[in-house]
């Protein structure tokens, strides 16, 4: 059983929140996030956390890691993680308005590797606590977008090549996918999709929302790494709808306590999986 949890909202929807609780309502199941990133000012603590120990993660995979009793194999469950900063009033590398790409960890068979953009350490952008606590004396470094379209084919394709392989692999296994991204992965079929968002989630058939995708975006493959939510659900009717209770930081702390309250919405999601 595959079971995909997206967002209909860009941040904050409560995607994690959900696939924690749905990880801790099934027996043994592996929960992945093929790509996600963080932010220096914003997720310090977190980053913090990480690069303390000379590694690069986010909390998101953090708790997944956790919710499916795999602690310190973050890497492994996302292999591609970026870290941004603010940047007010500047344009970064990568053309995103107030915020500036940093470093990339991406898994290989090797292990980690780092890309680091290297305007970011010309601008003098590059945190004296990141430069010194990760391992970046033989990172990779990037200054044009060419030079960056190279490294993407060297690594980061490979990568999620390799992640896609393991997802099939895995059964059961849950896939968050990042922001309000359609499928974190394009060579997965799912079961079942949770769309989540603030106070709702939304139930789909994984084969619909597969079709979905493939209109939305034109063809079978081109653009459906990109493709966002509401561009493929303007093109489905749900399975069913459920509100979702908010949750208290205690609450969300608690995979047992999450399952709990979104129970019902869980058995649906499963009863379209098995349909």
């Amino acid at each position: 059983m595959k079971l995909l949890v997206a967002g209909g909202a860009p941040v904050d929807a409560g995607k994690t929140t959900f696939s924690v609780g749905l990880l801790g309502s099934i027996d043994g199941a592996i929960g992945f996030k093929p790509r996600a990133g963080n932010d220096y000012w914003f997720d310090h603590d977190d980053v913090c956390r990480a690069i303390d120990d000379g590694r690069l993660y986010g909390k998101d995979v953090h708790r997944l890691a956790a919710g499916c009793d795999r602690p310190g194999e973050e890497e492994r469950l996302n292999p591609v993680h970026r870290l941004w900063r603010p940047t007010p009033g500047r344009r970064g590398m990568l053309g995103e308005e107030g915020r500036t790409f940093l470093v990339d960890r991406v898994r290989t068979v090797d292990g980690d590797r780092f890309v680091v953009n290297a305007n970011a350490i010309d601008a003098d952008l590059l945190p004296a606590a990141v430069r010194d606590s990760l391992p970046l004396e033989d990172a990779v470094r990037v200054q044009t977008i060419p030079a960056f379209n190279e490294i993407m084919v060297d690594l980061y394709v490979p990568a999620f090549d390799r992640i896609e392989s393991e997802i099939a692999a895995t059964d059961p296994v849950v896939v968050e996918s990042y922001g309000d991204i359609a499928a974190p992965v394009s060579a997965v079929s799912f079961d079942a999709v949770a769309v989540v968002e603030p106070s709702r989630v939304r139930v789909y058939d994984g084969e619909r929302y597969a079709k979905a995708r493939e209109i939305a975006s034109g063809s079978a493959r081109a653009g459906q790494l990109e493709e966002r939510v509401e561009r493929v659900v303007d093109l489905l009717d749900p399975q069913a709808t459920h509100e979702l209770p908010a949750l208290t930081s205690d609450d969300r702390a608690d995979p047992s306590a999450i399952a709990a309250s979104y129970a019902e919405a869980y058995r649906s999601l499963l009863d379209v999986a098995f349909a």
